[in-house]
């Protein structure tokens, strides 16, 4: 057993701490002849691993994969006699209609949880076979930050996640502390996004909060396009002619690479690029891609606690094995899969319904991810997730605000994009 712990890269006892306290305690809670109930428990990893976000579910199914090889390592579920966790894989294709069809085969299958799906519009499909199936299973939503995803009367469905409500407030509120810090405060700013569920949910919490919180600047121009475009040379003209000092984006990561391309051509002037929540500006590709380009853009986003010591070993084992920096995408995907083992080892069964009882009751203090304890609300909610200001430096996402979790200074206003070298 050691050797197997060691080459996952993190220790058994990093491993239970992570999945929480009452996960540990509730292992020497059941008695033997009930701890052998499953040998195997099924989790249906339903990603988008083609179509226009497949590099996007190339990590979140890795976040998905490393936290199952941690708990098997240390393990598996022990309340259940040892059961180790099988990641069953489905592909949403990003298609809504495609992500239901993938929920309804992994349930005939015989998946005990799903987790999914980065896209809120996928994972409301997935939602919707949950609702209608006639033996509903759990879905552990990792990624999906849109606020009706909980909002529609299931209580098999659990969100690790953020919600689009904190994500236009946390935005907001970091700008202003930006503002203050800098001693620069702009006066006009352009919002471009996509126009998938996400991003007009984030587009109309974006506008909430920034009259929410009197933000000192306005919006002369919001423009709006589809994930799948392949040319935003017009978009990027209208934002250039609205003059803004700070333009703000909400796009997926290929859009990404073509906004900050395209602005680089027009040679648009701001202060800053920022998402006010962004699931393009933080992903490696994103970085890989630009280059220089790519150096000093701004996102507020779910992350990961960067000074946490659980974060930092998950965070080095990752990049050992896939090459890559841990994220938002593979660190709340891992995080997702923790919570379910967590839920497990407490319920001490797979039975649906002993599962939301015990999901009910999670209170997990040390994790990888942003925020405080992971605690659910009753209508499935993480009331502690929260999110980071971050920006590339060096190639990559570095944290710069909340302070007490910030890795490197903040640089605002930001260099021109042709003055990058």
């Amino acid at each position: 057993m050691a050797s197997r712990v060691k080459r996952a890269g993190v220790d058994r006892r990093t491993v239970l701490k992570g999945m929480g306290a009452a996960g540990a305690v509730g292992v020497l809670g059941f008695p033997a002849v009930l701890r052998a109930q499953v040998k195997e428990i099924k989790i249906g990893s339903i990603q988008p691993m083609t179509g226009p976000l497949a590099a996007i579910g190339k990590t979140t199914r890795q976040g998905n994969q490393l936290a199952v090889d941690h708990v098997n390592a240390a393990g598996g579920i022990k309340s259940m006699g040892g059961a180790k966790l099988t990641l069953v894989p489905g592909d949403t294709q990003y298609k809504p209609e495609v992500a239901r069809a993938e929920t309804e085969r992994l349930m005939r299958e015989g998946a005990h949880v799903l987790v999914g799906a980065f896209d809120s519009g996928t994972i409301n499909a997935m939602i919707q076979a949950i609702k209608q199936a006639t033996k509903p299973i759990p879905l552990m939503i990792d990624i999906g930050a849109a606020d009706q995803l909980t909002q529609q009367g299931s209580k098999y469905v659990f969100r690790s996640f953020v919600t689009t409500q904190t994500l236009g407030r946390k935005g907001i509120e970091y700008m202003l502390e930006m503002f203050k810090i800098s001693g620069v405060t702009p006066k006009r700013a352009v919002l471009l996004h996509v126009t998938d569920l996400f991003g007009q949910v984030q587009k109309d919490r974006t506008l909430e909060w920034h009259k929410k919180l009197n933000a000192p600047f306005e919006f002369v121009e919001i423009i709006a396009y589809p994930t799948t475009t392949q040319d935003l040379s017009t978009e990027v003209a209208k934002a250039k002619a609205a003059k803004p000092d700070l333009l703000l984006a909400v796009t997926r990561l290929n859009d990404a690479i073509l906004l900050v391309q395209e602005m680089y051509k027009q040679r648009v002037e701001v202060q800053a690029i920022m998402g006010p929540g962004n699931p393009g500006f933080y992903h490696p590709n994103f970085s890989k891609t630009l280059g220089k380009l790519a150096e000093y853009t701004l996102d507020n986003v779910p992350w990961y606690n960067p000074k946490s010591a659980l974060t930092q070993k998950v965070a080095a084992d990752y990049e050992k094995r896939f090459g890559e920096q841990l994220t938002t995408d593979s660190g709340w995907a891992y995080q997702g899969v923790m919570v379910v083992a967590d839920i497990l080892e407490r319920a001490g069964s797979t039975d649906p319904d002993k599962f939301v009882e015990a999901g009910r009751k999670t209170n997990i203090k040390d994790h990888v991810t942003s925020g405080g304890n992971i605690q659910f609300s009753e209508n499935g909610d993480n009331i502690g997730a929260s999110t980071a200001m971050i920006q590339i430096r060096d190639g990559r996402a570095r944290v710069v605000l909340p302070k007490e979790t910030a890795e490197t200074q903040l640089v605002y206003p930001v260099p021109k994009l042709w003055e990058r070298g």
